[in-house]
């Protein structure tokens, strides 16, 4: 995966603590249309949108993507 290194540091930023949606297109945001990280891991099934408390919608890593980490951390690169 050529962005293999930005999707992980995005799981890894959001298996920190759920973030609002907003917040991670405010964070993630980029002006590069080749660059869609949120898109490719929400494609890879990585992180999910789900409806939080009040209506707010909430990203949370998948099991997928807590396995993506750690296999990632079971094998650094070189």
């Amino acid at each position: 995966m050529e962005n293999q290194s930005l999707v992980a540091d995005l799981v890894s930023w959001i298996k920190a603590k759920p973030r609002t949606y907003p917040e991670v297109m405010d964070a993630w945001k980029t002006s590069c249309p080749r660059l869609s990280i949120w898109e490719d891991t929400v494609q890879m099934g990585l992180v999910k949108r789900e409806l939080g408390d009040g209506g707010t919608s909430i990203v949370t890593v998948t099991k997928k993507g807590e396995a993506f980490l750690q296999t990632l951390n079971d094998n650094p690169p070189a």
